[in-house]
């Protein structure tokens, strides 16, 4: 028999993993719109555009030009990450998120396994993963805004310092990273409830 809470458990597991993984690929974290420098003159190689930094990836789209986009990341390229708080983010987030698809698995696997104790011990052991891809994850998201104050931050983000983006502002892959953690933060509590036998209530005795 298939519990219900089970499959809604594995489900929203599956979609956090897609929706972290979505927000930890996008360039959009840091977003400064088109012609978004106050006061001081556009660098030369951004005149003005629109630039956006994420995780992973540095988007520039210049004043009469195609957008551009790089990655200054990956397993070769690790160090070109323009600071030290970005790349601990990195690993954080990109930690967290494998964990969370770890524990999806498990949470999918639980979906066909009879009930038994077997299936409460997968279970139990989900929901300490889970728990603690909230805790890395949240740990990357918090450690981010660190960056803020780096040399190239600063050159495209006027007067940017830590937890300030100065000229440039929170981007939609940021807070998509930031709704994805805060919804897996229930994963570990549907865990408990998602084993397809409980424990009976003790019968009530019969009077003679």
């Amino acid at each position: 028999m298939v519990g219900c809470v089970g499959c809604f458990w594995g489900l929203l597991g599956c979609c956090l993993v897609a929706v972290c993984s979505f927000s930890f690929l996008s360039p959009a974290w840091i977003v400064r719109e088109r012609g978004g420098r106050r006061g001081a003159a556009a660098a030369p190689d951004d005149e003005g555009g629109e630039v956006s930094f994420g995780l992973l990836w540095h988007c520039a789209e210049p004043w009469r030009r195609t957008r551009d986009c790089y990655a200054f990341g990956g397993l070769a390229r690790f160090g070109e990450i323009p600071s030290g708080s970005w790349q601990t983010s990195a690993v954080l987030c990109s930690g967290g998120c494998a964990l969370l698809a770890f524990s999806s698995l498990l949470a999918v696997i639980v979906i066909f396994l009879p009930g038994g104790a077997c299936e409460r011990r997968v279970c139990t052991l989900a929901s300490y993963i889970q728990t603690a891809a909230v805790f890395i994850m949240g740990s990357g998201l918090l450690v981010y805004p660190f960056g803020l104050g780096s040399t190239t931050v600063r050159r495209h983000c006027e007067n940017s310092s830590l937890y300030y983006a100065g000229d440039c502002q929170i981007g939609w892959g940021y807070m998509l990273a930031i709704v994805g953690v805060m919804l897996s933060v229930f994963l570990p509590f549907f865990a408990k409830y998602a084993p397809k036998e409980h424990a009976s209530p003790t019968p009530i005795p019969t009077i003679l």
